[in-house]
């Protein structure tokens, strides 16, 4: 039995195959509110405005994330048109680059190619990386920059050449400029843990990591700009030290979760279909390394587990905690997993194996239903052809769930085909209907069904249907009922239509749900009008 090898050659080019299936699906759905809606239209005013200096959520001045993530997606809208395809295409690339940045990383640490193979595959498979390259915000590009990086400084450390030092500065960079310091943190972190263990600290410290600095400084020169230029001195005291500070603090942020492990049970479902296999190797390999005193053993490395507890420990104490949070860290959790995998399977551990791939068999079993009773209450069979080929992936599933072979292989290959199966069920058959239920979306699209003027369209002060503002290509201006003409057309809740002091005739109604916040009662038919918001087009008849 070849212990080096999980995978065959024809099962990684099937699992591949399959995930470029998962991911190019996730680029026909409707965008979600709020954030990927809102990210949209912030890049899209970008867009049309041909302004990528100045930067606003709606009407008003946006003081928050970085530019990288906006300028990409409004450049892909400038080639490819104003649609959730073209917003969609950097961030998907972001994360093919982060794919292969953790195959490279991992051949580096462990030179096994079947290692890193196994780890992007964990990689395309976590459900937070899958959902973050449809419901895009800036966490796909900060992801795939992130890896990138690390990938380039172990191998600055390893070959010492000029490239390697002027890419790992570059990625840094563009990890950066995509969400701030955070991403400097995360970098930081795995790569001092990688020279605590390794001890090659004057690998770092020589001349040649200037070159690193001075790209580094060079790369986020554009977002440093665009902060002075937007907001002057503060814009930059903003970027370089109190958008992290605040949210690590809540500083101006609704405090989230006071719980201290709420990264850790968040990775329960953000890691799948990998996260328990990911329990196991982290608290195993956090066992060993204090077991032998951290002394230097030839063939392990310490910065996937340095720096992931390091990581975790600054998240961990922050007060304003999102799930989206962790996606920077899962390429390297990826490594993590994938190695441990290895190890278990070189030392024929059968018990462990075992009861990872008996949990897998519960979940897959108990998903079978679930996805059968949503699809009968909630979805009907949307797609056809692709509802067809999602049974097919799934009887193939079951197929080798009942051959016979080596459990360690089969593990990783059905938890794999697990995840390929379950993620064109929903972005072919779920999310598609999903989105139907965003009231915005639907006026938008009664808008340019009926051609409806668009520049007489308004939105009271402080509304944030950003759905309808992209799928109008419109920025919508939000202004005050007084300031509302004859023949003006007001897009308005019902709970603010009753308080409407103008004379208005009714053009659209529609039921709206805040999709990003499912719910039983919302899923269930039954008691599915409950749950609903309405949403109105009117016109101002005087």
């Amino acid at each position: 039995m070849n212990k080096t090898l999980l995978l065959s050659p024809r099962q990684l080019l099937f699992l591949y195959i399959g995930f470029s299936l998962v991911y190019l699906s996730g680029l026909f759905v409707p965008l979600m509110e709020n954030d990927s809606a809102q990210h949209a239209s912030m890049a899209m005013r970008m867009a049309l405005t041909n302004d990528f200096f100045n930067i606003y959520k709606g009407e008003n001045p946006y003081l928050d994330k970085p530019h990288l993530h906006f300028w990409l997606a409004a450049i892909a809208m400038k080639i490819f048109g104003i649609n959730h395809i073209a917003y969609r295409i950097p961030s998907l690339m972001a994360l093919i680059l982060g794919a292969f940045s953790t195959k490279k990383l991992a051949n580096l640490l462990y030179e096994n190619e079947n290692t890193g193979y196994v780890a992007s595959l964990i990689f395309l498979s976590a459900q937070t990386i899958i959902l973050s390259a449809h419901d895009v915000r800036t966490d796909a590009v900060l992801t795939g920059f992130i890896i990138f990086s690390i990938w380039q400084f172990v191998k600055f450390f390893k070959t010492q050449t000029n490239l390697s030092a002027i890419l790992a500065g570059l990625g840094t960079a563009m990890a950066f400029s995509s969400k701030g310091l955070m991403a400097v943190v995360i970098i930081g972190f795995c790569v001092f843990s990688y020279l605590l263990y390794s001890r090659e600290w004057k690998k770092f410290f020589n001349l040649k990591i200037i070159f690193t600095l001075i790209i580094f400084v060079i790369g986020i020169s554009p977002v440093l700009y665009a902060y002075h230029h937007q907001f002057g001195e503060e814009g930059i005291q903003f970027i370089l030290f109190n958008q992290s500070m605040n949210r690590l603090t809540a500083n101006g942020f609704k405090e989230t979760s006071p719980d201290y492990f709420f990264f850790f049970h968040t990775l329960l479902w953000a890691f799948l279909p990998f996260s328990l296999a990911f329990y196991f190797g982290v608290f195993e390999k956090t066992a060993f390394f204090i077991k032998n005193k951290f002394r230097k053993i030839e063939g392990v490395e310490f910065l996937t587990l340095g720096g992931f507890w390091l990581v975790m420990l600054i998240f961990s104490i922050s007060k304003f905690k999102l799930p989206h949070y962790l996606n920077g860290l899962i390429a390297i959790l990826a490594i993590l997993t994938s190695i441990y995998l290895f190890d278990i399977y070189k030392k024929n551990s059968i018990k462990k194996v075992r009861i990872l791939y008996i949990v897998q068999l519960v979940v897959i079993f108990a998903t079978i239903p679930g996805l059968g009773l949503l699809t009968y209450y909630f979805t009907g069979i949307h797609n056809i052809v692709l509802f067809v080929l999602f049974v097919c992936i799934f009887i193939y599933l079951l197929i080798n769930i009942f051959r016979k072979e080596n459990i360690f292989k089969k593990f990783v290959f059905i938890s794999l085909v697990f995840s390929i199966a379950v993620n064109i069920y929903l972005n072919t058959q779920f999310y598609p209907v999903l989105t139907q239920y965003q009231g915005s979306l639907k006026i938008a699209e009664f808008v340019n069904k009926n051609k409806i003027e668009k520049d007489k369209i308004f939105m009271l002060k402080g509304y944030e249907p950003w759905a309808f503002d992209f799928y109008t290509k419109r920025n919508t201006p939000r202004v005050d009922e007084n300031s509302l003409k004859k023949g003006d057309y007001l897009v308005i809740y019902d709970e603010h239509l009753s308080t409407l002091k103008k004379t208005y005739k009714l053009i659209d109604k529609e039921n709206h749900y805040r999709i990003t916040r499912l719910s039983l009662k919302f899923l269930n038919p039954k008691t599915r009008n409950g749950q609903y918001e309405k949403i109105s087009l009117v016109e101002v008849l005087e």
